[in-house]
């Protein structure tokens, strides 16, 4: 701590089918049933925009705030409080009707001040939202009425609405949301125990159609061993990602739990600081990526889970190519890339780690590696909030180790001011080109050239591809299993 499009989401609805929960299934009894979900993301906060980290996300996204439009698990976007919307001929303004109906959690009526606020809070100078730049073609937001919403673009965006199932609408009259919610989802926020729970209720009052449970508790563990602990004590229903496939064994061969396996967008990054010596040198790069063999590190991590892909692009991302044969492990080519990148003999350098697993085990790892090309590791740990400042914001640092949540954000290769510093003009013309593409078969041809580039150029080292693994009781369904970007739905997940 996520195929080709199409097959993924075809594949992802049977297994949502198989794990059961909807329709005439439902219990009787759901909508008194309380969900414990155990997960070891905690957010830091809970505003998105203010570093809230994945954990938010997974709590609070499409149970307590939804957006204009829905990710759904499947990678697919839907309408939700944008009912209908059209698009210009110039392709640069967009025009959105509002739902009917909806209330926020304190009451209060969603108008288009809403949503052009809440736009406005992602692209703030002050925002910590990934989407931030990915928004930063909005040029004007109008709201003509309470119903409609204008957005006016400064250059054509083909992603444009599916950045926006990133934007939560929050009400404007609430006041820090870093503490509080207010919005219009399912569930109200319930209470958020540090370090321990964080409760969502059920919204009798919501707009659509009613969760099917009262509510769910998210318990938080610091690690796997503990959380594993808790689903075989009846503790928690479900744990919505496992972390300690050691663990699974317990569950297999148990026919009181059911074992899921989704597809992932969650990247493992080792992040070069590609602005600074001599990590500025491709060869280095390369040298470095060639040095480490990600199979066995996958393989000690996640034994048979997980994937290699070579590049930031996930399967499931229309521009997926398998660039795993690219600076692929080859100590012997390692040290002859040293000595074109100028660094015969070696070089030292400190990897910033953050302080939870898989991060320290990656890092031990990749230092045994590197010192068989001569190559020292300084491994300095650190927790969330250090990485957030120093390597995000203040980009003091040499190299780091990172997961990247998201699909489709190979785009932040082609912005130099993102905090790894990779600067390529052909890259950054290919991405702006892709981005404003007439259709979605020319944005994946342009972006699977730009994808080459960069993986040819070792910009990281794109470690592997995180499993997906669900392990829940058997009387539980209806929970999502792909875990896309974080989201973990709850609505529909009950008990049998």
């Amino acid at each position: 701590m996520k195929r080709a499009w199409i097959a993924v989401a075809a594949a992802s609805a049977l297994l949502l089918s198989a794990c059961g929960g909807g329709g005439d299934d439902t219990p009787a009894d759901s909508a008194a049933q309380t969900i414990d979900i155990g997960s070891v993301y905690e957010p830091q906060n809970l505003d998105n925009t203010a570093g809230g980290g994945q954990g938010v996300t997974e709590a609070l996204n499409g149970n307590v705030y939804e957006g204009l439009f829905r990710l759904t698990d499947a990678g697919t976007v839907e309408p939700l409080l944008a009912t209908a919307h059209t698009v210009g001929e110039d392709g640069l303004t967009y025009t959105f009707t509002l739902a009917d109906g909806v209330t926020f959690h304190s009451g209060k009526a969603l108008t288009s001040a809403d949503v052009k606020a809440s736009i406005e809070r992602v692209t703030a100078e002050t925002s910590r939202s990934a989407r931030k730049s990915s928004l930063a073609v909005i040029k004007e937001i109008a709201t003509p009425d309470d119903k409609t919403v204008t957005v006016t673009l400064s250059a054509p965006s083909i992603s444009f609405v599916y950045h926006l199932s990133y934007v939560w609408i929050v009400n404007t009259a609430a006041g820090d949301l870093t503490t509080t919610a207010d919005g219009t989802g399912p569930y109200r926020l319930g209470e958020w125990k540090r370090g321990a729970t964080l409760s969502l209720t059920r919204n009798d009052a919501y707009w659509g159609t009613k969760a099917k449970n009262a509510g769910a508790v998210f318990h938080y563990f610091t690690d796997a061993t503990a959380l594993n602990n808790a689903l075989l004590t009846n503790a928690v229903d479900i744990v919505t990602s496992e972390q300690s496939p050691d663990a699974l064994a317990q569950f297999e061969s148990n026919p009181a739990y059911k074992i899921n396996e989704g597809t992932s967008t969650t990247k493992l990054l080792l992040a070069f600081n590609d602005r600074v010596a001599p990590f500025d040198k491709v060869p280095v790069r390369k040298a470095v990526s060639a040095a480490i063999d990600n199979a066995k590190l996958l393989n000690s991590i996640w034994g048979e889970y997980g994937t290699l892909i070579g590049s930031m692009v996930p399967p499931g991302d229309p521009w997926y190519e398998d660039l795993t044969a690219v600076n692929a492990y080859d100590v012997e080519a390692a040290k002859r890339l040293l000595a074109e990148g100028g660094v015969p003999n070696g070089f030292t350098f400190t990897l910033d780690t953050p302080n939870y697993d898989p991060h320290p085990t990656a890092a031990t790892f990749i230092k045994s590696e590197l010192a068989k090309i001569g190559v020292t590791v300084e491994i300095n740990t650190i927790t969330s909030d250090e990485w957030y400042t120093k390597v995000y914001q203040e980009r003091d640092f040499q190299a780091t180790m990172q997961e990247h949540v998201n699909d489709r954000d190979v785009v932040w290769y082609g912005n130099p001011d993102f905090y790894w510093g990779y600067d390529n003009a052909t890259v950054a013309d290919l991405v702006k080109q892709a981005e404003a593409a007439k259709t979605e078969a020319a944005q994946a041809d342009l972006l699977k050239q730009a994808n080459k580039i960069i993986a040819a150029e070792a910009a990281s080292d794109w470690l592997y591809l995180y499993p997906q693994i669900v392990v829940a009781s058997a009387d539980l369904s209806g929970y999502p299993l792909n875990g896309r970007n974080s989201q973990f739905f709850v609505y529909d997940i009950v008990k049998s």
